[in-house]
């Protein structure tokens, strides 16, 4: 890898890709550590994202970054998350103070783009040498501690640089995960998201004014975020082959999309997208064969990334940054320890993302769906849900043990389930049997 420009090549500790969540966390934390830290992000902020909603256990890692004024300025209080239910108001509110472990009661919801902004801001302002406009077109591993990155600027420069340790944070963009071909798509999810935003939508009453509230439908399931400045984002994540039929003005798909949830639309009925901008986006799960390796590692979306219906990402993207700075350090520090360290962090990441994902694999099926509708709390199982929904899925026993106990009756009530739609269908069978041959057939020889 030579340097196009002739200059010599930059020296530092750590080079972080990436000016998202992930990559601010990590490049703060690593500069506390006395680390020369790069961090290169190829856009300029404020750039657009999606993905507005926070939980309540992003709070603990703001305070710790020294950002949390600066989030409960930009945010929207969320007090908890709501889902349609058959009641007189027609919605059950999953409130986290209720929550059973150590997570705070509430959370915020926030314009991803000033959010993004304000941290990568807090990482320069802490000292991180914080580039924008600047994207790594090559990396080049020459050793464990020895990582060469070519790197264009917008202003047409082009530069190399080398350092000791690789911290890819690169979003969807997955560079890292990409070049090493270690990306893969999850074939037990996919789904595609199209979504605006709207002036003037109905907010929940009262204490639930904040709530995300998030609505099922035929083909995946729909969000309600409230913003600041009376915004509502408001969208849907959907099968890939439902997106697929769109035909004409996107728009007008999204408007009809969202006329499949009566309950959800009712709460527009005042409302106007704002500018006529709709976005559409691809295929979301996927994940990596490895978190990293002797002198790099992933975090964040650039390792892997879940169907959002639990708003899950910016807590595990600045969460796992946060562990990950550990492993860089002591790496960094006594290199023998890497590959164990490196092991653990995945290991730990990948189990909080499987605790997860149990929930959204089945989130739309009838079973999942009437556990929401009809939450029961025996053994205090709503409240280990609810403490699940603010992102307290790594560290608390009594929070551990109940969503494994949820999973049980979970497949106590799936077997119920498909027994009764079992007896429904033999009925069936032998009532359209019994037309042809002019009596009963007994259930036994079907």
């Amino acid at each position: 890898m030579t340097n196009p420009a002739g200059e010599a090549t930059e020296q530092c500790d750590v080079a972080v890709i990436g000016g998202g969540p992930a990559g601010s966390t990590a490049a703060t934390l690593l500069v506390r550590r006395g680390y020369k830290v790069i961090a290169l992000e190829k856009a300029r902020h404020p750039r657009f994202h999606i993905g507005e909603s926070l939980l309540p256990m992003n709070l603990p890692v703001f305070e710790r970054l020294g950002v949390l004024d600066k989030v409960r300025a930009l945010g929207v209080f969320k007090p908890g998350a709501d889902f349609e239910a058959d009641n007189e108001r027609g919605y059950n509110t999953y409130e986290f103070a209720r929550a059973i472990g150590n997570s705070p009661p509430h959370a915020y919801q926030v314009w991803r783009q000033d959010f993004d902004k304000m941290l990568y801001d807090h990482a320069r302002d802490c000292g991180a040498d914080a580039r924008e406009g600047h994207e790594v077109v090559a990396v080049e591993q020459l050793g464990p501690r020895e990582t060469r990155l070519d790197v264009r600027a917008d202003d047409g420069r082009s530069y190399c640089i080398q350092s000791r340790y690789l911290v890819d944070a690169s979003g969807r963009d997955a560079f890292v995960s990409a070049k090493k071909q270690l990306r893969r798509k999850n074939d037990q999810h996919q789904s595609a998201a199209i979504f605006g935003h709207f002036r003037d939508a109905e907010r929940r009453p009262g204490k639930d004014a904040g709530n995300i509230s998030i609505y099922s439908f035929e083909h995946g399931w729909m969000w309600m975020i409230p913003l600041p400045g009376g915004v509502m984002s408001i969208g849907a994540v959907c099968r890939p082959d439902y997106l697929k039929q769109r035909k004409g003005r996107t728009v007008d798909f999204l408007l009809d999309t969202l006329k499949r949830s009566p309950a959800l639309w009712r709460r527009l009925e005042h409302a106007a997208l704002i500018g006529d901008e709709v976005r559409v986006t691809g295929n979301y799960s996927y994940d990596s064969t490895r978190m990293g390796g002797p002198g790099w590692v992933l975090v964040g979306d650039a390792f892997a990334f879940l169907d959002p219906v639990f708003s899950s990402g910016v807590y595990l993207a600045m969460s796992g940054a946060e562990q990950a700075v550990d492993a860089v350090d002591a790496a960094l520090r006594e290199p023998a320890r890497e590959a164990a360290l490196l092991r653990k962090l995945e290991k730990r990441q990948r189990a909080g993302m499987a605790r997860f994902s149990f929930f959204i694999y089945r989130f739309n099926g009838p079973v999942m769906q009437q556990m929401f509708r009809q939450p029961r709390n025996t053994w205090q199982l709503e409240q280990g849900v609810i403490s699940m929904l603010a992102g307290d899925l790594f560290d608390t026993p009594k929070v551990l043990w109940r969503l494994k106990v949820f999973k049980l009756v979970y497949a106590i009530s799936g077997l119920r389930e498909w027994r009764r739609w079992r007896a429904e269908h033999r009925y069936r069978l032998a009532q359209a049997r019994s037309q042809f041959t002019g009596g009963n057939t007994p259930l036994d020889k079907i």
